[in-house]
This record gives structure tokens, sequence and C-alpha cells, in this order.
């Protein structure tokens, strides 16, 4: 364990900030997966844009990279190009 109250209050401060992106990370997760269940273009289309911008946020704060979330964006735009 730790012995100063730095190390103390970094222990915390890391737990919180692990919790917090933990739930952010899944929460983009299962949009993801939703969005890949559409089978509608249309509907896909609709919700492509604030799906990519919670992705763009999320790697804005890095709780997920930017280029993960660049790969994501350009394999579900192709996802709606191959809806038909």
């Amino acid at each position: 364990m730790a012995n100063h109250i730095s190390s103390e209050k970094r222990i915390r401060q890391t737990n919180a900030r692990r919790l917090h992106n933990r739930y952010y990370a899944r929460t983009a997760r299962n949009a993801v997966k939703a969005f890949r269940a559409l089978t509608d273009r249309t509907e896909a289309e609709k919700k492509f844009p604030a799906l990519a911008s919670m992705l763009d946020r999320l790697a804005g704060k890095n709780i997920i990279h930017k280029n993960k979330a660049a790969n994501l964006k350009s394999k579900l735009a192709r996802r709606i190009n191959a809806l038909a």
C-alpha cells in the first residue's frame, strides 16, 4: 500500500478516472454494436453523425485513441454504403 499522502491521492484519482473511462468506452462499444445491427440505410445515415461525434469526443478526451475513432468511423461509413 502507498506510504505517502500524495500516493494515496494519486491512487484514488487513477481509480476514478479508470472507472469513468471504462463507462464511456463501454457506452461507445454498445453504440457501435447497435449501429452495426441496423439494416435500414436511411436510419443508419441519420444515426451516423451522432455516433461519429461521440467517437470524436471520446478521442479528444483520450478515452479511446484518435486512430481507433478514425478506423471505426471509416468502417461504419463503409457499412452504410454497403447497405441497400
